[in-house]
Order: structure tokens, then C-alpha cells, then sequence
């Protein structure tokens, strides 16, 4: 009998030596899969924000996560999360014996795993590195990892750890993000309720959703408070305040995304230079203003659900009618405002971007500038009369006959009214007069790719973007300076550290004087031609309408003395709109809509455009005549000098 006791004793050492045998290898075998956690960077969340510094939209790929540093976590939340999830986590070493025995037993009792004993760490582990199967050997693998991981990190870290990877429901990944989503707060902000809601999350996030199960999520909390106060970490008085508590919750989508066709605009134009743009928890800050882009937003609806309305009766128009809007600031090319199309759910194409279409008549003041720098004078004339011309396609001689949209002829005009009111003819007799070349020459500045070398250009016969007319305009909403269109203002890492700034870039290109000629013709093309639907009272509108053949494209192109708004509407299959749709019917009216919504909000806003020095006036026939040294009046008029004034 002791013969069999002693090998009985033999073998069960032998067996203990084995099982430490293979735990000592397997804890050196399985080391190294701690190091995603040691050398923790998991996917952040990437924040877009407005030039005032709210947020335009998150930016993530598959989790949600904005990082928080240890030293910026309240002590209140750690003591919150101890108390409830690991009362003895700063005094093991990454499993809880006491806490594993308590488990077996009941284990044994169900004849089943029931029972978690988990610490802090090993809640890490599982739901970084490991399943959540509820096996033996997952278990050892776990708790070995575990005490791998406290011999590599201290409290802290592991802590810092915890509090970014773990799921808190919603979407949400780490507490900041839980907090900023649920309560619209920083964790420094938070109240103790709040943060009891929060670090009670983990265990079955969504079973306490406070979004979806407000009740659930309270008595979690309040079992938070109540081990608290059992441990004496708060005292009665703090404790019955706190459960007394009722937080506002807050459902939010995800990524807030406040302005769609802004954010992917962003992030198209940094992908290349950050790739991982959707992962690295970037701040990045634009100079879109949201209050300028839902009053954007606002307008360009109204236009939209205008035209509908016009021709709700029209079964034959095509459905897809949409359009896109751009505003700028004219003295500086910052884009306050872009959108897309009317509604991103339904298309999430940017037509502000990424649409080339026909500007039309919206291209004209260009033409027109060009002539003033060479010496024409808003009252020089030229012929508003029909030309035919012939030209070659191919082996074929064809036939040119344009028309103006009125199908009439002024005769001999000046350019004042000939821009006005938008006549084909008399541009295209001012483009021969100029010659082709020369004007070609005189724009090369703009950079515009394309343009057709025959009379076609001064109809507007190139493939431009709205954002591409913005940038054009602001050579005159800046008198004279081209500014480049600038959407991202500055980009920071997720340590705040600065990467990059993006400056204002532009190019002078006209002289103030001459630059104030064509804002002076534009703005009698808003008081008394075809950009009267734009007209706001109290303050000076100036643009110019653009209409393409069989209304296929329309716009308004458009300035004041601060904000530069442009409007495109057409159909995104290339087809005409209905009948009687042009710029001055179907987009002027949208910028009056905004920018009357604009003075009303901000007042101290211009008024009038500044004339500049250099400026002169000459009173002929009752009227009040603009010229320069590089533009005088022309020597014919049909009306003697009255005065001449010089400022």
C-alpha cells in the first residue's frame, strides 16, 4: 500500500511538473503576442472642423475611437472603473487568484463555466488579442498574456490601454468617444452619474445602451455609485446626489457629419498626402463655416424646390435635375460653403467639384475685361448684329448663324448694355474685334484649360466646374486679385501637433481701376438685367447670368462686397431643362435667397462696394459716365459733356 502511495505521489508531481512545464513554455511561447499592446496605435478617428472650430465630421474606417492620454482621465473615472470591474487591479499582477477560486467553485457547482473572474488586464487581452470563447485553454493563454503584460507595462499604461480599445456600445470605441457621443462632453466635464453610466458600459454594452435601454443603464450606474460608496470612495451625500441624477443622452449618427460633400472633399484632397487619413486621428481645419453652409443649403433647396413647382405638371423633363453652389470669401479664395448637389443621400456625386459644365454667358465679363484693358470703355460700342460664318468640318464647309437669346438685334451698342442684358451677337463681333489670339493671350493668367480658339469662346463654349467660376470671380470680387480656392486651412496630428499650413495663395491680375469697371457693369447686370431676380434691397449685388444652349446649363455667378456665392442648375444626364429656364429664372434667385438671409445675420456686413483711386466720373447726358487712364470715354458720343468730376 505505501509501494502505491508513493508512486501515486511520484505521479502526481510528475504531472505538476509537466502541467508548470508546459505553462513556463507556453508563457515564453506566446511573449511576443503582447506587442500590439505594448506598442499600442489602434485606428483613430479623424475630426473635421469649421473655421470657428466646430465640428464638421468624424472620419473613421471600421471603429470610432478619439484617443485620450492617461494623464488627461479624471481620477474619478478610474475609481469608477475599479470599483465596479476590478476592486484590486493596482495590487495583482494581472489575474486575481482570490477572485479565480470564487469562479471555480461556482463553476463546479454549475458543471459549466458561469462565472468570469477576469481583471482589468485580462478584459484587455480577450478583447484585443484574443475570442471571447469561454475555454480552458483560452482562459490559461489569457491569464499567461495577462502577467506577461504587467511585466511590460505599468498600472497606467495598461489602463490607457483599456479605456481606448474597449467597445462601449454605439459605435463607440474608448470612453472620450462614449462620452463625447453620449453627453456631448469632454471627460473633464462630465458628472459622476455620467461617468458611472459610462464605465458600467463594458460589461454588456448593449444591454445598458443608455441611447436604447435608458433604465438598464441607470441601474448600472447606480450599482457603479453604490460600490463606491461601499468602498469608500464617496460619501453618502455625494452618493444620494448622484443617484438622483438623470442624464440627457444624446443618439447621434456616428460620424456627425454636418456637411457630406465638404467632408469628402477634405479627405479627397489629403488623401494622397495622408493615407491613412481615415485612421491616424487627424484635426483638421477648413475654412468652411457651417452657419454659411446650412444657409447655402437652405437657398439652394428653395431653387430646387422652386423649378419643381414651375413644372410639377411637366411629365416629360428629366428627373435628374440638381444642382450645386459654391460661396467663397471674394477678398481672401477661402471656400466658406460648398454643396455638392441638393441632397448627398440621394447623390453623393459633387457637382461643385468634380461636374464640368458649359458657364455660358457666365464666362462674358472675362471677354469684356479683357477689351477694357485694352482700352474699350464700358460706353464704347460695338455691333449687335447677325453674322454668318463659315467654317470646315472635316471635308464638310458648314454654317454658323448664333442669335441672341432674345432673337433680336440692338444694333450698335455699348458694352455696358451689351453685357447687361447678355447679347451673343454684340460679344461675338467684341471677340473678332479683339482676335482670337490676343484673347487667348490675355487669359493664359487664369490657368483655364481648353479654350476653344474660335468665336465659340465668347458664348462660354468650355467645360468648367462651379469651384472652378468661383475662383474666376474672385479676380473681380477682389478687384483685380485671383485668389486660389483654399478648403483645408491646417492639418494636426493626434498628439495636436502641428504638420501643415496651407496660405492663402493669389495673383494680381487686374488694376483696382480697371477691375471696378467690370464690378460696376456687373452690378447694373443685378439692378437692371438679367440678374434682377438676385437683386437684395440694401445692399450691392453684382454677377452675371449664364444660360447654355436649350438651357442644358444655368447660372449666376455672383458677389457682394464680402461673400462671392456661384449657383449651377442643369440635369446630371446633360438633357435641356423645361422651358424658360435660365440663370436669371432658375439660380439668381437662390443667391438672393442667401445672401438676404446673410445681412439679416450679420449686419455689420458691407453695404457697397468701394470704389478705388484711379476711378473717374464724367456727367454725359444726365448720366454718370466711369472711366480710367487705361479706359477713357470714348471720343464720339451721341451726348456733350455736361461736367467731368474727378475723384
Amino acid at each position: 500500500m505505501k509501494f502505491l502511495f508513493r508512486w501515486i505521489v511520484r505521479l502526481g508531481l510528475l504531472a505538476s511538473l509537466a502541467v508548470a512545464g508546459y505553462l513556463v513554455y507556453l508563457y515564453f511561447e506566446i511573449g511576443h503576442e503582447v506587442r500590439p499592446l505594448v506598442d499600442y496605435n489602434p485606428p483613430k478617428t479623424t475630426r473635421i472642423y469649421d473655421r470657428n472650430g466646430d465640428l464638421v465630421a468624424n472620419v473613421f474606417e471600421k471603429e470610432h475611437r478619439i484617443y485620450v492620454p492617461y494623464d488627461e482621465i479624471p481620477g474619478r473615472v478610474i475609481e469608477a472603473l475599479v470599483s465596479i470591474e476590478d476592486t484590486m487591479f493596482f495590487e495583482h499582477h494581472g489575474v486575481n487568484p482570490e477572485a479565480i477560486f470564487r469562479a471555480v467553485i461556482k463553476d463546479i457547482k454549475a458543471r459549466k463555466l458561469v462565472e468570469g473572474a477576469s481583471t482589468l488586464t485580462q478584459q484587455l487581452v480577450k478583447s484585443t488579442l484574443l475570442t471571447r470563447e469561454k475555454k480552458l485553454k483560452r482562459k490559461i493563454k489569457e491569464a499567461l498574456l495577462s502577467i506577461r503584460l504587467e511585466m511590460l507595462l505599468t498600472k497606467e499604461q495598461i489602463l490607457e490601454r483599456y479605456l481606448n480599445a474597449i467597445f462601449f456600445g454605439h459605435g463607440y470605441y474608448g470612453i472620450r468617444t462614449a462620452s463625447l457621443g453620449y453627453f456631448h462632453k469632454d471627460l473633464d466635464e462630465l458628472t459622476l452619474k455620467e461617468i458611472a453610466v459610462l464605465v458600467g458600459l463594458p460589461k454588456a454594452p448593449s444591454a445598458y445602451d443608455p441611447t436604447r435601454r435608458y433604465a438598464n443603464a441607470m441601474a448600472r450606474a447606480n450599482r457603479v455609485l453604490e460600490r463606491m460608496r461601499t468602498l469608500g470612495w464617496i460619501d453618502e451625500a455625494t452618493y444620494l446626489s448622484a443617484i438622483k441624477e438623470a442624464p440627457k443622452v444624446y443618439d447621434d449618427t456616428l460620424t456627425k457629419n454636418r456637411a457630406p460633400y465638404v467632408t469628402d472633399a477634405v479627405i479627397n484632397s489629403l488623401a494622397k498626402e495622408f493615407p491613412d487619413i481615415r485612421r491616424g486621428g487627424y484635426k483638421i481645419h477648413t475654412a468652411i463655416d457651417l452657419e454659411y453652409q446650412q444657409m447655402a443649403r437652405k437657398a439652394l433647396k428653395y431653387g430646387y424646390d422652386a423649378y419643381w413647382k414651375r413644372h410639377k405638371d411637366d411629365s416629360n423633363i428629366s428627373r435628374t435635375f440638381n444642382g450645386a453652389m459654391v460661396v467663397l470669401d471674394g477678398r481672401s479664395g477661402d471656400i466658406l460653403a460648398l454643396l455638392g448637389g441638393v441632397d448627398y443621400a440621394k447623390s453623393a456625386f459633387n457637382r461643385a467639384i468634380s461636374s464640368k459644365r458649359q458657364p455660358g454667358s457666365a464666362f462674358k465679363p472675362f471677354i469684356y475685361e479683357t477689351a477694357l484693358n485694352l482700352g474699350y470703355n464700358p460706353q464704347s460700342k460695338v455691333p449687335d448684329i447677325a453674322r454668318t460664318y463659315r467654317f470646315e468640318e472635316g471635308d464638310t464647309e458648314k454654317l454658323w448663324q448664333p442669335k441672341n437669346y432674345e432673337k433680336d438685334y440692338k444694333g450698335m451698342i455699348t458694352l455696358q448694355e451689351a453685357l447687361v442684358h447678355s447679347r451673343n451677337l454684340a460679344t461675338i463681333n467684341l471677340v473678332n474685334e479683339i482676335g482670337i489670339m490676343t484673347l487667348h493671350k490675355k487669359l493664359e493668367v487664369f490657368g483655364i484649360k481648353d479654350l476653344p480658339y474660335n468665336l465659340s469662346i465668347a458664348l462660354g463654349n468650355i467645360a468648367l466646374s462651379p469651384l472652378q467660376m468661383a475662383r474666376l470671380y474672385t479676380v473681380f470680387a477682389d478687384m483685380g486679385t485671383l485668389h486660389e480656392p483654399r478648403l483645408v486651412t491646417k492639418v494636426y496630428d493626434d498628439k495636436e501637433r502641428l504638420l501643415k499650413r496651407y496660405e492663402p495663395r493669389s495673383t494680381e491680375v487686374y488694376s483696382k481701376p480697371q477691375a471696378y469697371l467690370m464690378v460696376h457693369m456687373l452690378r447694373d447686370v443685378v439692378r437692371r438685367g438679367t440678374g434682377r431676380n438676385a437683386r437684395v434691397r440694401g445692399m450691392d449685388v453684382a454677377g452675371k447670368t449664364g444660360t447654355t444652349n436649350n438651357s442644358v446649363d444655368t447660372w449666376f455667378c455672383s458677389f457682394t462686397p464680402d461673400v462671392e456665392a456661384v449657383v449651377w442648375f442643369g440635369n446630371d444626364d446633360n438633357t435641356p431643362l423645361a422651358k424658360r429656364e435660365t440663370g436669371g429664372r432658375t439660380a439668381a434667385p437662390v443667391v438672393k435667397v442667401f445672401y438676404t438671409e446673410l445681412v439679416r445675420k450679420h449686419p455689420e456686413f458691407k453695404r457697397s462696394f468701394k470704389e478705388p483711386e484711379g476711378v473717374y466720373h464724367a456727367l454725359r447726358g444726365g448720366r454718370d459716365l466711369l472711366y480710367t487712364n487705361k479706359s477713357p470715354l470714348p471720343a464720339e458720343t451721341s451726348a456733350p459733356i455736361d461736367e467731368e468730376v474727378i475723384f
